[in-house]
């Protein structure tokens, strides 16, 4: 290397040392901000009643919305003029966008969710073709839910707007369905006083709407009773354990069958 490259290295070096240095420590102390920033603001929703459904949403918006500015910031310390800046990010955000059709599609389905509301923070539901679980979050682009046996599921935002949405427990109470199969040769009113007064024993089954029990079924192996007790939404798998166990137990004390899947098979003896 001549003297000359060497001079241009240190003048480069020299000219631009110190922006690199500005933009690092910028990027640093910026994100750091912004995220002092979006804490507080959650901090704040929460304080004002903001329901938590809203919460994770509005705060990821503005963390991404400052972070873009921050940014632009940056790329300001180097000279780059800022609406050309923007112009540049602009078309190049129409080139990803056209390349993420499906992620913005999951981003207005979240807004969507949002704003019609078909379920909250805490809901039992149903969604995304079939995931079962309670609602921790509305995100962006997705919806985390998390099942009785604690796994967390995430839910694309735009495959639970494009199949039926279940809220368990939408309506605050919720009729839990039941069925306890006897053998034809128990007795129907046993059975049904047994389901009842395991019901009036359960802490969680509601007095209104009151609990019956119906033969649903005459099947192959057994006469099907059904029976659909009320409780809170929050109770629901308390009060579907409870009565499925203690059914079982009544039943095994009162002397009531339940069957299982059975075959005669004739033998015809050939001369």
């Amino acid at each position: 290397m001549d003297f000359l490259d060497l001079e241009k290295l240190t003048e480069l070096t020299t000219a631009y040392a110190p922006k690199v240095l500005g933009a690092i420590l910028t990027l640093v102390i910026g994100f750091w901000v912004v995220a002092r920033i979006t804490g507080a603001m959650s901090n704040m929703l929460q304080k004002r009643g903001v329901d938590q459904t809203i919460r994770p949403f509005l705060t990821s918006l503005v963390d991404v919305g400052l972070k873009i500015m921050l940014l632009l910031a940056v790329a300001s310390m180097f000279g780059i003029e800022t609406t050309s800046f923007v112009a540049i990010f602009g078309a190049l955000a129409f080139a990803i966008g056209m390349a993420l059709q499906g992620s913005l599609g999951h981003f207005a389905s979240g807004v969507l969710l949002l704003t019609f509301r078909p379920y909250k923070v805490g809901d039992l539901v149903k969604i995304g073709g079939g995931e079962t679980g309670t609602v921790q979050g509305i995100h962006i682009f997705n919806t985390v839910l998390a099942t009785l046996d604690n796994k967390r599921i995430i839910v694309p935002n735009g495959v639970v707007t494009d199949n039926v949405i279940t809220n368990i427990s939408g309506q605050g109470i919720i009729g839990v369905e039941l069925t306890f199969g006897i053998g034809y040769n128990d007795s129907i009113d046993k059975a049904r006083e047994i389901i009842l007064r395991v019901g009036k024993e359960c802490p969680w089954i509601l007095d209104d709407p009151k609990q019956g029990v119906v033969v649903g079924e005459l099947a192959d192996s057994s006469v099907n009773l059904n029976t659909r007790p009320f409780c809170k939404s929050e109770h629901y798998w308390d009060t579907f354990f409870y009565m499925q166990e203690n059914v079982k137990k009544g039943f095994d004390a009162e002397g009531v069958s339940i069957p299982f899947p059975q075959m005669d098979v004739h033998m015809d003896k050939l001369d």
